[in-house]
């Protein structure tokens, strides 16, 4: 069984490595620092490549997230955070049955708010970002692949495991607490 599982893993790792890397290198940085990030990114993804991908690695791992849009895009859902008592969006760690960054980031704001039939803005991410995380005692890093999506006329959501609350805001009333990061990702995905 042990085998399987290891060869799962490995096809998992080689299958989405290769997504990724594929989607930082043709991706369109918007400023000088995310494309500094996409090269950090990709070099994170040559040093770590049997685990680069993992919450294991406690240098950093790949995580992917997504900005959710009424369809009007005037107001976005955001989650506050159980562990991180911050609201942002929807996001978290990929796992093994995902095979591109687009249908992890799907798949984790699809879990957190309850909402089928989202779909992703763009042919990409919208932003990357990198922030520390406690995924390990000492500490960790999430190298945060950030798409944005819209969601269904009508959609109703429901607050998971993962949340404290999940709330629809003006995008341009964002709620407090919450991080610059977040502001960008709103501006940037309203402008797409």
């Amino acid at each position: 069984m042990t085998g399987d599982t290891d060869r799962d893993r490995l096809l998992a790792t080689v299958t989405l490595g290769k997504n990724v890397t594929d989607v930082l290198r043709r991706w369109r940085p918007p400023d000088d620092v995310q494309r500094e990030l996409a090269l950090d990114f990709m070099r994170h993804m040559r040093d770590h490549t049997l685990d680069g991908l993992w919450r294991e690695c406690a240098a950093g791992h790949i995580t992917a997230s997504t900005l959710v849009l009424d369809p009007t895009r005037t107001r976005v859902l955001l989650t506050l955070h159980s562990k991180i008592k911050s609201w942002l969006q929807l996001g978290g760690h990929l796992e093994q049955v995902d095979r591109t960054l687009a249908a992890a980031a799907l798949r984790e704001a699809t879990e957190e708010s309850g909402i089928r039939g989202l779909r992703l803005l763009g042919d990409g991410p919208v932003q990357l970002d990198r922030h520390a995380v406690r995924c390990h005692p000492q500490g960790s890093w999430h190298l945060d692949v950030q798409y944005a999506a819209v969601a269904p006329a009508g959609a109703r959501h429901v607050v998971s495991d993962e949340s404290d609350d999940l709330a629809w805001f003006p995008v341009d009333a964002l709620p407090e607490p919450t991080d610059d990061a977040l502001r960008r990702l709103v501006a940037r995905a309203v402008a797409s």
